[in-house]
């Protein structure tokens, strides 16, 4: 069979990435003849953010409005989390980062063929182990788990190398129009958006399958 793009427009950061990658894996690993080949995109959920990232409390204080604010939004989260066994624990995080490092090192896992790795431990450092992937040495040691040159990652964070290339992407994806992640787009022609249950892909996928 011949290999259908699947691209996924993602920022580690967003709770609804991890649940709808969550999902996706779920439907991936009941099909193992899928056809998809992934590719991942960059999209920053908040771009505005400083360079050096925001505590993470004021930062959701702000955008909800208050404490009842944070929980009647994070509450369909946890629930999502708990039913996919992700057990995320938000209380861990104490800064929220501007993702461009990560977003870049994302570009540069995906010529080392490894993006999806480096998604999966960006989204767990973030969402389960409370670690700051603004962090130079935090990215690098991610980089290096899935298989990259960790020196070779430090020296290029330490440069200004590919942030041309993730803003490029970014407004490439908005003229697109991608206007909030996750985004799935596939075979180059049909956009699903936000994080979509087992089933769906499962269909999608048995969809796009040649017939015995």
């Amino acid at each position: 069979m011949q290999p259908i793009r699947l691209d996924i427009f993602a920022d580690p950061v967003c709770p609804w990435c991890l649940i709808g990658k969550a999902q996706l894996d779920r439907a991936l690993e009941s099909r193992p003849g899928h056809p998809f080949a992934i590719e991942w995109h960059p999209y920053r959920l908040d771009p505005g953010l400083p360079a050096e990232g925001v505590g993470h409390v004021d930062y959701m204080k702000g955008k909800f409005g208050g404490e009842k604010g944070i929980l009647d939004a994070m509450k369909p989260v946890m629930e999502a989390s708990e039913r996919l066994g992700l057990w995320i624990n938000p209380a861990l995080i104490q800064r929220v980062p501007n993702t461009m490092d990560a977003h870049r090192l994302m570009l540069w896992a995906g010529v080392e063929g490894c993006q999806t790795p480096v998604m999966s431990a960006l989204m767990r450092a973030h969402w389960r182990e409370g670690r700051y992937i603004g962090d130079h040495q935090v990215l690098a040691e991610i980089g290096a788990d899935a298989g990259m040159d960790r020196a070779m990652i430090l020296r290029l964070l330490a440069s200004d190398a590919d942030r041309d290339q993730v803003l490029r992407r970014e407004v490439h994806a908005r003229q697109r129009g991608v206007t909030a992640v996750p985004t799935f787009i596939v075979a180059d022609a049909h956009a699903i958006s936000g994080a979509q249950p087992v089933e769906l892909w499962q269909n999608v996928i048995d969809e796009l399958s040649p017939r015995p």
